[in-house]
Formats: structure tokens, sequence, C-alpha cells
């Protein structure tokens, strides 16, 4: 594990050395609310050996770790936080990006939030999406002209949407607005999970590697 912590950059933990990273696939790991760069980190082993994975920190102290924006109680947000956060993370990602072969996104939670933001905001610079137990951001007119979502439509980017219908977390309301969202500007494969409630299990990490492989590895 590499830890790497500087001004212009959040903190990010590396699953490889900096010698080793050029010319591989970089997957961005983006956590939950009130999680850290540290809890994703162990899912990097069950993951395509190819890759290079960068576990990032979000910005936003939440209770003992932190977020990406802040949430209210009921899980709603304010638009304008979402793309602050997205707008800054797309800029550390302009200064890793250039090293890789491609970026696939991977977030879970809240994170999944930040991973589906960041492809709106910028469609066409990753390869593909991963989304646990998470949800889309319901935009409305405040996300028009930052949000792509027309054109992310037209590239069909391949996104993994993995969640437990009885997730205690996740208001069905923006469970059924991702849904459709996701069915009208992707390439969707849908997994549903018995008994992982708001989490994450062997059995999905296993499809979440095969869709790795499919989409990106052998693309």
């Amino acid at each position: 594990m590499i830890e790497a912590t500087n001004t212009a950059a959040p903190s990010v933990v590396w699953s490889k050395a900096e010698q080793a990273r050029p010319g591989t696939p970089l997957l961005v790991m983006l956590h939950g609310y009130g999680a850290d760069e540290a809890d994703l980190f162990s899912l990097a082993q069950l993951l395509p050996d190819e890759f290079t994975v960068a576990s990032v920190r979000g910005p936003e102290r939440a209770g003992p770790g932190y977020s990406w924006f802040p949430l209210r109680s009921d899980v709603s947000y304010a638009v304008q936080t979402v793309k602050t956060t997205t707008a800054a993370v797309t800029a550390w990602l302009d200064g890793v990006r250039g090293q890789h072969s491609s970026v696939t996104l991977l977030g879970f939670s809240q994170g999944m939030c930040m991973a589906t933001s960041l492809a709106r905001h910028r469609p066409h610079d990753y390869a593909a999406v991963v989304g646990l137990s998470g949800f889309v951001i319901d935009a409305g007119t405040e996300g028009e002209g930052f949000f792509h979502d027309a054109e992310l439509a037209a590239a069909q980017l391949p996104v993994f949407w993995g969640r437990d219908q009885a997730d205690p977390v996740i208001p069905v309301e923006a469970v059924d607005f991702t849904a459709a969202w996701l069915r009208a500007h992707s390439k969707l494969t849908k997994v549903l999970y018995t008994g992982i409630w708001h989490g994450i299990n062997d059995q999905e990490m296993a499809h979440v590697k095969e869709f790795l492989g499919l989409t990106v590895l052998k693309a």
C-alpha cells in the first residue's frame, strides 16, 4: 500500500508504486459517506491485477471520516456542492490520467453519486463506471451546462450497478430515479443481491471483476 498526499491533490492510497503505474488502466475508488480512502482499498485485491487502483478521500469531514458533499438525514443534497466536488476531482484526475491507458470509476454509496457525476461532467473521460449500493443525483435544471447527459447517453458508457433490494439506507425514490436514469443514459448491467443490505460481498466483487475484464481490459 502506497500513500501519497500533497497540497494540490486529495489524500490517495495507491495499489502500485509510482514507477509501476505508467501504461496501466486506472481504477479510482470513491468511498461512502463517513468513510475514508482506506475503507474500500482492501477490495483492490479482488480486482484484475492489471489495474492500478487509486482510493481517494472525500474533501468534507463527516462523522468518523469524510464525505464528497454534505448530505441531510434524508439523503438529500445541494446540487451546487456536488458540482463543486466533481470539478475538484476532475482537476485531480487531469493531473494523473495521462500516464494511464484508461480511467474507470468505482463508487460505493455516496461514492456512486460521485462516480456518476464525474461521468456526466466529462462523458468521454472514462472507460466504465461501477456503482455499489448507491444512487445518481437528480440535478434538474441546476445541472445544465455542467452535466452532459445527452452526450453520455450517446456514448453508451458501460455501468455496473449492484445493490440489495432490502438496502435500508438509500430511499426508494432515489433508487427509482437511478434505475430510470441509468437505463436511459448508459449501457447498464444491473445485478440484485440478497443479504448484503447496504454493503458489498464476495459474489458482487466477482461480478465486478468479470465486468471490468469484459468492458475495460478486453475493449
